[in-house]
C-alpha cells in the first residue's frame, strides 16, 4: 500500500531503505519472529543497514539532529509488517538509549550512542520488575551509597533484549525518589535468566541485582529525575508501538484481501460477498485512521515530546486496540486457512495481542488520556 500522506524527501529516502532491509529479512522472517534469543542473521542485516542510527543524534553518528519520531514510526510500520523480531530489536536501540540522548553526561554519550548507532552494542530499558508493572513507584530495586560510589540491590521482570543488551537503562528507588542508571551487561552482581516464554516470542529475560557496585557517573540525569526521563522516552517510543501496529494491520489486511480476491465460494469471489466486504472495509478504515492519527502525533512529539505524552498514548491505544480488531476480522474472512499455525496471519494473530498490554496497558493509558480530555476542555470552557 501506498503511504497516504506526503512526507519529506528524508522520510522517503528512509521509508525506501527500511524496504528494501525487510525484503532481505523476507526470507528468514518467520524463523527469526519464532526465536526467543537474538537472530543472528537479523541483527546482522539490521547492523549492515545503518538504519540504527536512526535512533541517536546527528552529534553522535545518526540520521538527524535529535531523534526523529516520524522517522522512528515508519521504520518501525515497514518493519513490523515483515518481521516482529526485526521491528523490535531496532526499537530497542532506541528505547534502551533515549535517556543517554537526553540527559547523558558528554562521557555517557561519547562511550555509547555512537555504538548505538553503528548496532555495535544492543540497548536495553529496565523497568518494571515482579511487583511492579504500570505501578512504576511500587519498585523494589534500590541504589544505596556506599564509600565506592553506589550500590544496586534489586530484581527486573520481563525484560526486552535481557541478555543479548551491552548495557541496561536501569529505574531504582534512590534516598526519597527515583534515578536512572547505566549498568553495564558485564558488570559483577549482575545475572540474566529466561523469562516465561509468551504467545508472540521475543527476547526476554530476568535480571537480579546483587550487590552491583557503580559509580556515581553511572547515574542519568540528576538524582530523583527519573520520571522526567521515563516518560520523555515514553512519549517518543509509544508512538513508534502505533507505527508498529500500522504495519501489523497492513500486513494482515493484504494477506486478507489475497485470499479473498482468489477464494471463491458460491460461484463467486469472497470478496463481492457482502459480509465479507465489510469485514474488509471496516479493516481499511481502521488501519488508515490509525495510520493518520500515528503520524499527526509522531510530528508533534517531536516538537515537544513530554508535553504530548498524552497524546501517545492516544495514538498507541487507538493503533494497537485496532490491531486486534483488524487481524481478528482477517482471520475470519479466511475460515479455517486463517487458523492455520505457522501462517503469516495466524503470526500477525499471535503478535498484535501483547501490543494491548506493553509500553501502557490500554487500561491504564484510558485514564492518562481521560484525564487529558479533562483538563483540555476546562482550560478552553
Amino acid at each position: 500500500m501506498s503511504l497516504p500522506i506526503e512526507i519529506s524527501a528524508n522520510h522517503k529516502e528512509v521509508v525506501e531503505e527500511c524496504r528494501l532491509l525487510a525484503k532481505e529479512v523476507e526470507p528468514f522472517a518467520m524463523e527469526a519472529d519464532d526465536s526467543s534469543v537474538m537472530h543472528e542473521p537479523t541483527l546482522t542485516a539490521l547492523r549492515e543497514s545503518g538504519l540504527t542510527n536512526l535512533m541517536v543524534p546527528s552529534a553522535y553518528g545518526g540520521r538527524f539532529d535529535e531523534v526523529d519520531p516520524l522517522a522512528v514510526c515508519l521504520a518501525r510500520e515497514v518493519f513490523m509488517k515483515t518481521s516482529s523480531h526485526l521491528d523490535s530489536a531496532f526499537a530497542l536501540q532506541g528505547i534502551g538509549s533515549y535517556a543517554i540522548s537526553r540527559v547523558g553526561t558528554e562521557s555517557q554519550k561519547e562511550e555509547w550512542l555512537p555504538a548505538v548507532g553503528r548496532g555495535d552494542v544492543l540497548a536495553a530499558l529496565a523497568l518494571t520488575e515482579p511487583v511492579a508493572g504500570s505501578d512504576l513507584k511500587g519498585i523494589e530495586t534500590r541504589a544505596e551509597p556506599t564509600n565506592d560510589g553506589l550500590v544496586l540491590n534489586g530484581a527486573k521482570s520481563f525484560i526486552s533484549n535481557a541478555g543479548a543488551a551491552s548495557f541496561y537503562t536501569t529505574l531504582a528507588k534512590e534516598g526519597d525518589g527515583y534515578s536512572l542508571f547505566l549498568v553495564p551487561a558485564d558488570v559483577e552482581g549482575l545475572t540474566v535468566s529466561p523469562s516465561p516464554e509468551i504467545i508472540a516470542p521475543h527476547v526476554l529475560g530476568e535480571l537480579t541485582f546483587d550487590g552491583v557496585v557503580l559509580p556515581e557517573s553511572s547515574r542519568l540525569g540528576d538524582p530523583g529525575t527519573a520520571f522526567r526521563h521515563v516518560l520523555a522516552t515514553l512519549s517518543v517510543f509509544r508512538i513508534s508501538v502505533a507505527g508498529a501496529a500500522v504495519g501489523l494491520m497492513e500486513g494482515a489486511l493484504e494477506e486478507a484481501v489475497r485470499h479473498c480476491r482468489s477464494r471463491e465460494q458460491f460461484g463467486r469471489p469472497l470478496v463481492k460477498h457482502g459480509p465479507v466486504a465489510t469485514l474488509l472495509a471496516d479493516s481499511w478504515s481502521d488501519l488508515e485512521s490509525a495510520r493518520l492519527l500515528t503520524y499527526q502525533t509522531a510530528a508533534m512529539a517531536a516538537e515537544d515530546p513530554e508535553g504530548n505524552l498524552d497524546r501517545s498514548s492516544l495514538a498507541k491505544l487507538t493503533a494497537t486496540e485496532a490491531a486486534t480488531r483488524v487481524v481478528d476480522r482477517c482471520v475470519q474472512t479466511m475460515g479455517r486457512w486463517g487458523l492455520i499455525r505457522g501462517s503469516k496471519i495466524e503470526k500477525y494473530y499471535r503478535q498484535a495481542r501483547p501490543m494491548r498490554v506493553y509500553e501502557g496497558a490500554s487500561e491504564v493509558l484510558r485514564l492518562g488520556i481521560a484525564s487529558r480530555l479533562v483538563k483540555e476542555v476546562s482550560d478552553g470552557a
